[in-house]
């Protein structure tokens, strides 16, 4: 398929015109550090413990990394980044930093907190969407239970949960009736809201329970207006299909499937699990079978786009493209009500700024929190962009470009 001609990744100066000089610099800067791979190791091992440590780093990460990646420490201080990229017409998702924990208070007080980021974004014209991590408000032993209980046979996963639900001692089963009223408040908050909640993937060894949770959401908030996403990992091998089960779900129980499609984010943990507990692996075999099922799943929710509501969350240059070229092909808006395009703020500016010139509707992932909260976050960033190896070639390449072409 021979790419959209009014739409190009390489224009450098549209996708940079938000970055001053002095940012420019910076931005090159950071990549080209991430891009020795013993740096990043040593970074990456030594930064939490100096962070827990309470040593004296914070200023050098608040001004490199995190400024790079992270909207602020604060919901307030993202309101300035939102602003900014508004002016571009780039939309931001916004992603309170929580990551797990273990009690009951800890999972009650990150719900008030998902809600006041929801109550936030409500007021916002730039801010549609905001991320939640059902770890943030769930007990990782109990999603692990739950996922392990279920049977693996064909059929239905809303049955085979049931079961697995069946199997919880009496006090677990009260602890699962909590978790579904945190992230229940939680969607009840949006749809007031008119904001639209991404349920994070994660794990695949606590991924069901998470898949059933939101599921139940969007049969509840999804039969007018799109409210609840699920996220779909696409370098799992079973994800095309289950896209396609989602679908039916939706038929069957008259809801709008709300579909955020990413490549994934745990290849190396999961690879190196099923290798330890000696069981399939359940990631693709390479990255071109990653590609294929991603594309596929593109125009699978295209060619249903009346029922789906799909993220193109992405910073593959072909997907998006391929997205724009799908939807000019059954002759439906760039701007279509149900596609939505995503990357991560910090990254691939060139895809964001250009789509957005296009008329797409696209957002820029924005986390925030403090410093300490973030460092997942931020260590994952680094060490994706040393992994990814053309990632960083091309950013370093795009960013060199539009400083030759300033003549800095």
């Amino acid at each position: 398929m021979d790419p959209n001609p009014s739409i190009s990744f390489d224009n450098t100066e549209n996708a940079f015109a938000y970055k001053s000089d002095s940012e420019l610099k910076r931005a090159r800067f950071l990549f080209k550090s991430m891009s020795y791979s013993a740096l990043v190791k040593i970074g990456t091992r030594i930064t939490p413990w100096a962070i827990r440590s309470g040593l004296p780093i914070k200023r050098l990460i608040r001004n490199t990394i995190f400024k790079q990646f992270v909207g602020g420490e604060t919901l307030e201080e993202t309101a300035s980044v939102a602003k900014k990229l508004g002016r571009f017409g780039v939309q931001v998702i916004l992603d309170y930093g929580v990551e797990g924990g273990e009690h009951s208070d800890a999972f009650d007080h990150a719900t008030d907190e998902f809600i006041r980021v929801i109550n936030y974004a409500g007021t916002q014209a730039n801010i549609p969407y905001m991320s939640v991590k059902v770890t943030g408000i769930a007990r990782f032993g109990l999603l692990e239970k739950l996922d392990h209980s279920v049977e693996r046979n064909a059929g239905s996963l809303m049955k085979r949960f049931s079961k697995a639900v069946e199997s919880l001692t009496e006090d677990e089963k009260v602890e699962w009736h909590k978790i579904q009223n945190r992230l229940l408040r939680i969607c009840q908050a949006a749809a007031q809201r008119n904001v639209g909640v991404f349920i994070d993937a994660e794990e695949t060894w606590i991924q069901d329970p998470i898949d059933v949770i939101t599921i139940l959401m969007m049969e509840q908030f999804n039969k007018n207006k799109v409210v609840v996403y699920n996220t779909l990992q696409l370098y799992r091998h079973d994800r095309l299909q289950f896209l396609k089960d989602s679908y039916e779900a939706a038929l069957q129980r008259n809801f709008i499937l709300g579909a955020k499609i990413v490549r994934g984010a745990y290849m190396e943990k999961e690879r190196k699990r099923a290798e330890q507990m000696n069981y399939p692996s359940p990631i693709q075999p390479d990255k071109e079978a990653t590609d294929k099922d991603f594309n596929e799943a593109i125009q699978f929710c295209i060619d249903h786009i009346h029922r789906v509501a799909v993220v193109v969350a992405s910073h593959n240059e072909y997907s998006n493209l391929l997205t724009t070229q799908l939807l000019q092909q059954k002759k439906l808006p760039l701007n279509h009500s149900h596609v939505h395009f995503s990357q991560l703020y910090g990254m691939s500016d060139n895809i964001t700024f250009n789509l957005a010139i296009a008329g797409c509707h696209v957002s820029k992932y924005l986390p925030f929190g403090p410093i300490s909260d973030v460092i997942p976050y931020l260590m994952r960033r680094a060490q994706e962009n040393t992994s990814v190896k053309g990632q960083t070639g091309r950013e370093l390449a795009l960013i060199k470009k539009e400083m030759k072409r300033r003549g800095l």
